[in-house]
């Protein structure tokens, strides 16, 4: 597994151009989209106004005035570097990625050949026309290859050096633009225009040119916008108390007081969270189609896995062959070793070396016996060879054992041997008892046995799932072996439940059922016959290595090819919701340090009474509200590293997690504050400033 490297928060070539960014930034139509910060520097521009206006008027108190609106445009600024930074993180990455996407020339076919071709620009090429891609060239735009088979370099996209294999017909068609042809040849069928390939979109994305904001992500914008209303009505009855009392309160105090109870921390920060949680899963080698996505694998209730690569290593290994009786084992490793020889799969190339390993049967040359071997398919379920008149097929048992029946059935009418048929039923049971996948060997209508392939659990994974089940999340096993198999390596993997002999209708089905009951579900695939479930799943993952018809229907797509990602995704997409609940309550809760520190301050001179509230005993009321005022802006920059890190992740329940923020985000938020108000109060006192 490959990720890309972080760019650290301190590196000059990101917080360098975020400062000028954050200048940029106080463009009206930039700053629209954050109602909380639109609003403070709407009351700071007019504030500045009416300072430069008492400047020429020569009034009194110009130093409080001017630090207090210097401050002002502080805050502004540092929410706008805190966006900015997150941005530039993004951009650093867009960078490397644009290296990838070099002009190149495509040699665009005139017919169904290979040798009438003529070579126009990459930028050139539309939708359905096909190219010829050879080995060094190249590939000019995302496309599905319709003929050949080719290695292709896809470290440009992915990171990982090791080349992957491209070929037609088959789950592993799709190529990306920008990777590389390293050997053979390939005819591709262009299926994006030039601006909308993939990584376009990945560097759209990445840069945050396209990120739209996620819908809790604008219901919290809603909420602070309500809030910011409410304290606007609240201060602007303030001057009718003062004026009760028989005194007088300056507006820039007004101002200062607004600023300090509306929640501009997590409002300065919400839109670098959000940036931040998608640049996380990008530095993972995952892109998520939208913030949409991300925010529903936080959210996931119920998560399908698919058994072979996710759950067990995948490369089931054959490891006995165990014949029914009358039949020796050496002829029943004979008969699945010819069934077996264009099997390229781990499983059929195991099952060869067994029978040379245990018995020393050598491959044999099929071309002098005139053979034709057969490929599995899902519908037949079964593989095998014809020659010299005689048919041996291996497969699923139910699939094998359907082939006897029909073979004895059409050839005599009499019903298969049902002693065999018994045994081969007893030994698929143990096998399957054990957690292993049975495969049934038949030559003619003469049942052989059964060959016996283990399949690895991998190591870690069950303690990952009760990770899970703390947190609330139902794991689905999905695989298509018997359910008795499924059974075994389900209570060995320590899943909740499993779907056995699943097909694509299952998956949906099952998705379906899950969404019924209000749950969200997440699923990843790669084929064609996995697009309908990627396309209703909440968080559809999509393997890079798979058809263009699972990358369009999933909302991520990992470049990796990585099915066991799923997890990670999950938990990244839970810290982004625990990071911003987490300072949304930090935000929330330092503002009660300010109200001990301004509103004394503010109806000391009508009601001395209120000198009781100054807990922190600071020096003077204009030291009081100048240092909240400071805190509160020097409190965005404090908390710009942990946005962008995101608060760690703890595989805890909800419950669990919301007593430890209210502990830490909400003690701490009031705490700090009171500390860090002093400690500004006592420094501008010495300095003088105040």
């Amino acid at each position: 597994m490959s990720t890309h490297k972080s760019a650290s928060l301190l590196d000059a070539r990101i917080l360098l151009p975020a400062i000028g960014d954050a200048f940029r930034k106080l463009d009206p139509r930039s700053l629209a989209r954050n109602p909380v910060m639109f609003v403070v520097a709407v009351v700071t521009a007019l504030t500045s106004v009416l300072f430069v206006k008492d400047l020429i008027s020569g009034a009194d108190g110009l130093g409080f005035s001017f630090q207090i609106i210097l401050w002002l445009w502080f805050t502004v600024l540092f929410a706008n570097f805190a966006e900015a930074v997150a941005e530039g993180r993004g951009k650093a990455q867009a960078d490397s990625l644009r290296k990838a996407r070099t002009e190149t020339q495509a040699k665009l076919l005139d017919g169904d050949g290979r040798t009438a071709w003529k070579l126009v620009p990459g930028t050139s090429l539309k939708v359905g026309q096909v190219v010829l891609v050879e080995a060094g060239d190249i590939i000019p735009s995302d496309g599905e290859v319709i003929e050949g088979v080719a290695s292709v370099n896809e470290a440009a996209i992915t990171g990982e050096s090791a080349p992957v294999i491209r070929e037609s017909g088959g789950d592993r068609s799709a190529v990306t633009g920008g990777t590389q042809v390293l050997s053979d040849w390939v005819r591709v069928r262009i299926t994006a225009a030039a601006g909308s390939t993939f990584l376009d979109r990945m560097i759209s994305l990445v840069e945050g040119a396209e990120r739209q904001k996620t819908p809790n992500e604008i219901a919290l914008n809603i909420l602070l916008a309500g809030m910011t209303l409410i304290f606007v009505l609240a201060v602007a009855t303030i001057p009718s108390f003062a004026t009760y009392a028989g005194g007088y309160i300056p507006v820039i105090v007004l101002v200062a007081l607004f600023v300090t109870l509306i929640p501009t921390t997590i409002g300065a920060l919400l839109s670098a969270i959000g940036i931040a949680g998608m640049d996380r899963l990008v530095r993972f080698n995952v892109l998520a189609m939208s913030g949409r996505a991300v925010e529903a694998a936080g959210d996931v209730d119920t998560l399908l896995l698919d058994k072979t690569g996710t759950i067990t290593l995948g490369n089931r290994q054959a490891t006995e062959f165990r014949p029914v009786k009358g039949v020796s084992e050496q002829e029943l490793a004979d008969a699945a070793q010819l069934a077996s020889l264009a099997d390229e799969t781990p499983e059929g190339r195991s099952i060869v070396v067994l029978a040379k390993e245990r018995y020393g049967i050598r491959a044999r040359d099929m071309g002098s016996l005139h053979a034709h071997f057969v490929p599995f398919t899902a519908q037949s379920r079964m593989s095998g060879v014809d020659f010299d008149g005689s048919s041996i097929r291996k497969g699923a048992v139910d699939s094998v054992l359907a082939h006897v029946r029909s073979i004895a059935a059409s050839a005599s009418g009499t019903p298969a041997d049902s002693e065999a048929v018994r045994s081969i039923q007893q030994i698929s049971d143990e096998i399957a008892k054990l957690g292993g996948t049975p495969l049934a060997v038949v030559r003619d209508a003469r049942l052989l046995g059964v060959v016996y392939l283990k399949d690895i659990v991998k190591g870690g994974i069950r303690e990952r799932f009760t990770e899970l089940r703390r947190m609330g999340i139902r794991t689905v096993m999905i695989t298509g072996d018997n359910p008795m198999t499924a059974a075994a390596i389900a209570a060995e993997a320590g899943v909740d439940d499993f779907l056995a002999q699943a097909t694509p209708e299952n998956k949906l089905a099952l998705i379906r059922e899950e969404q019924a009951k209000g749950k969200l579900v997440a699923m990843c695939g790669d084929g064609t016959n996995d697009a309908p479930a990627l396309a209703q799943a909440d968080v559809g993952v999509a393997m890079n290595t798979g058809t263009v018809a699972a990358r369009e229907a999933g909302n991520m797509v990992d470049l990796d090819s990585d099915p066991t990602k799923l997890i990670e995704i999950v938990e990244i997409g839970k810290q982004l919701l625990m990071t911003r609940g987490a300072l949304t309550t930090f935000s929330i809760a330092n503002d009660i340090a300010k109200y001990f520190a301004i509103i004394p301050a503010m109806f000391l001179a009508f009601y001395p009474q209120l000198g009781a509230l100054n807990i922190m005993g600071l020096a003077t009321p204009q030291s009081a509200i100048l240092s909240a005022i400071i805190f509160n802006a020097l409190i965005i920059v404090a908390l710009i590293p942990l946005s962008l890190r995101g608060v760690k992740y703890r595989a805890v329940g909800a419950a669990s997690l919301l007593r430890r923020n209210m502990l830490v985000y909400g003690l701490g938020g009031i705490v700090v504050p009171f500390i860090g108000i002093k400690a500004i109060d006592m420094a501008i006192t010495a300095i003088g400033l105040a």
